[in-house]
């Protein structure tokens, strides 16, 4: 086996440049628990021209723990082995910043399992108020529209015009009100309901929610149209509900367009389908588009179009439950078009 013995090999051992230390006593600079791989390594090497690369501990003369890459590269000529050549690199600062990488790389994994904890407690507990505030206000709603309606009945046409009017707001705003608390009961119970996905058509949804919102008075003066749309792995009651609630929108906020347009398709996107509901109605200004999906959140006055402001919100998280994402692309005058994907089963 021929060596040659640097300056570089010296400094490494903490020896004298002067000459390698003898085979066998090089082996005790190494680990216990390494040297019988080491020698494995080298007699491979010489005998059958075996080449390694290895990465071992030692502990150099001076006493000093190291970390060092061992590669031999053996020379065969004429089907034996002639040489060895190898080389050695100490690679302590490489080794120690592995571990300190490893070591932040726990420490990040423990902090995101903990807040990931701390948040998922958080929603339930919010979940778990929001469902116990609703349903407690159910009660005292019901008493309210109950007994105004007592109240109109009983004195009839013995009360004041002025009267009877304020009546009339109190039974419309518990009538709001009581439809604002069953769309936040809705919301929180969806936290809680299991995803059950299976083999979705989502044309028969579409047809089948298009039914549903669609008087049949009022299908001459609107227009639907529905492509082709590839089947989804997804929980056929809450895909439903996203459809729905896409479709109830489109209708509500092309009202007064003659005819009003519905368009229903899909295209394909980098993570697959890409689900679309386009209308003709009056759009949004995108610069208010990030207010789309809050609970209560409306960029249209109460008084223009009706509803709570839950539908949206309860389409995206639908959709994020399912992986998926949803946006919506819209100009004021021109319509809008919501846009949703399903994410794949984990």
């Amino acid at each position: 086996m021929e060596t040659d013995w640097t300056a570089g090999a010296a400094h490494i051992y903490d020896l004298d440049a002067s000459g390698p230390p003898a085979l066998a006593d090089a082996f005790n600079f190494f680990a216990a628990e390494q040297r019988a791989e080491l020698r494995a390594a080298i007699d491979a090497a010489s005998r059958v021209g075996t080449p390694h690369d290895l990465e071992l501990q030692m502990t150099s003369a001076k006493g000093v723990k190291k970390w060092v890459r061992t590669i031999c590269r053996p020379i065969v000529e004429g089907g034996r082995v002639v040489r060895v050549r190898g080389s050695i690199q100490d690679i302590t600062d490489r080794k120690r910043a592995e571990t300190e990488i490893r070591q932040l790389n726990a420490e990040l994994e423990q902090r995101v399992r903990a807040r990931t904890a701390e948040l998922e407690a958080a929603n339930r507990e919010l979940e778990s108020f929001s469902y116990s505030v609703s349903h407690d206000l159910r009660a005292p709603i019901r008493h309210i529209a109950g007994f105004t309606n007592i109240v109109r009945e009983a004195c009839g046409a013995g009360l004041p015009e002025e009267a009877r009017g304020h009546l009339e707001l109190i039974a419309k705003a518990a009538l709001r009100m009581g439809q604002l608390v069953d769309d936040l009961l809705a919301f929180s119970r969806l936290g809680r309901q299991a995803v059950r996905r299976q083999t979705v058509d989502p044309r028969h949804l579409v047809e089948e929610c298009l039914r549903e919102t669609v008087p049949p008075a009022e299908r001459h003066r609107i227009e639907t149209r529905v492509g082709d749309l590839p089947a989804c792995a997804a929980d056929p009651g809450l895909i439903r509900q996203v459809w729905l609630n896409l479709l109830s929108n489109a209708i509500k906020y092309s009202y007064g367009r003659e005819p009003a347009r519905i368009e229903v398709g899909a295209t394909l996107g980098p993570d697959g389908p890409e689900y679309y509901v386009r209308d003709n109605g009056v759009g949004f200004d995108m610069r208010y588009a990030h207010k789309l999906f809050g609970v209560f959140q409306r960029l249209h006055r109460a008084e223009e179009f009706e509803g709570t402001g839950i539908g949206l919100a309860l389409v995206q998280r639908i959709v994020h439950r399912h992986g998926g994402r949803v946006w919506a692309v819209s100009e004021p005058g021109r319509g809008a078009t919501f846009f949703f994907t399903i994410g794949h089963p984990s």
